[in-house]
């Protein structure tokens, strides 16, 4: 990343990522195009128990749609379900256990759960940035194994119960962060020269945004998008960005600000109007 495009970039952020950023943009809103009934639609939120995933999540729930929480941490994960059915009222909530950065365990949820359920929404929300290089169990860096092979193995393999639904999508929780880098095939696993995690975390996130220009490319019946929720108060970005969040946290927007764009693409009959495999921001 070279000086000029992290100012560039920081300066944008500065502009649009911010609560500021979002409140401008949200004179611009259409309310009604969230003024919608989901019922009888099924949703897969990935890293649905804490931050945008989560308000993605209630939103979609209290819009009477079914939702079925992917998330690694078991009591995290209940906990967040028992909140969910509480503020919506609605009792279709369910839980799922996957480590996403298990390429194994992907596979075999994904091949589960089309044989037991439907899906009409897949939300590719989940994610870590890890800032010290490690591997997971199967030899993978985990940053790539969890943000851009997870979120790979997850979609393509649902691509085929997704086509047998109407109207269904996917959408993948990005970053503009991935506007600071080149996509580079060369080193995938991170190997060559010293390590940074926020720099790993933005590479993969120019993969997630190229894979879904790809698969709208190849998949014309499915609605393919990928957004940037903003700079959000999560807690994703409180252990990870700690310094960022310490000089930003008054600037940053709220979860549910972050989420907003996500619960659009996923459930507004406007969204779909928009060409597949876009980057929203």
């Amino acid at each position: 990343m070279t000086f000029y495009r992290n100012t560039v970039w920081f300066m944008k952020g500065l502009q649009e990522y911010t609560k500021s950023g979002y409140e401008a943009a949200a004179k611009r809103f259409a309310p009604a195009d969230l003024d919608v009934s989901l019922s009888g639609r099924s949703f897969i939120i990935t890293g649905a128990n804490s931050g945008i995933g989560k308000c993605a999540a209630q939103e979609i729930a209290i819009r009477g749609g079914t939702v079925h929480m992917v998330c690694r941490d078991q009591g995290r994960a209940e906990a967040a379900k028992v909140e969910i059915v509480t503020k919506s009222k609605n009792e279709d909530v369910h839980v799922h256990i996957v480590d996403m950065s298990s390429a194994r365990q992907v596979w075999q949820f994904a091949q589960s759960f089309s044989q037991k359920h439907t899906v009409h929404v897949l939300i590719n929300n989940a994610g870590c940035m890890v800032n010290q290089r490690e591997l997971t169990e199967e030899g993978l860096e985990k940053n790539f194994a969890t943000n851009a092979l997870g979120t790979y193995i997850l979609t393509t393999a649902l691509i085929p119960a997704l086509k047998k639904v109407q109207d269904p999508r996917v959408i993948t929780v990005s970053s503009g962060g991935m506007l600071t880098q080149k996509l580079n095939v060369d080193d995938l696993q991170f190997e060559k020269g010293t390590f940074d995690g926020t720099m790993a975390y933005a590479q993969n996130k120019r993969q997630q945004v190229i894979l879904t220009e790809r698969w709208a490319s190849q998949h014309k019946e499915i609605h393919f998008s990928c957004m940037h929720p903003g700079w959000a108060d999560t807690p994703a970005v409180q252990s990870s960005m700690p310094s960022f969040h310490a000089k930003m946290q008054s600037r940053l927007r709220t979860e549910a600000m972050g989420a907003d764009t996500v619960v659009w693409l996923a459930v507004s009959p406007a969204a779909v109007k928009q060409p597949s495999g876009l980057f929203f921001q």
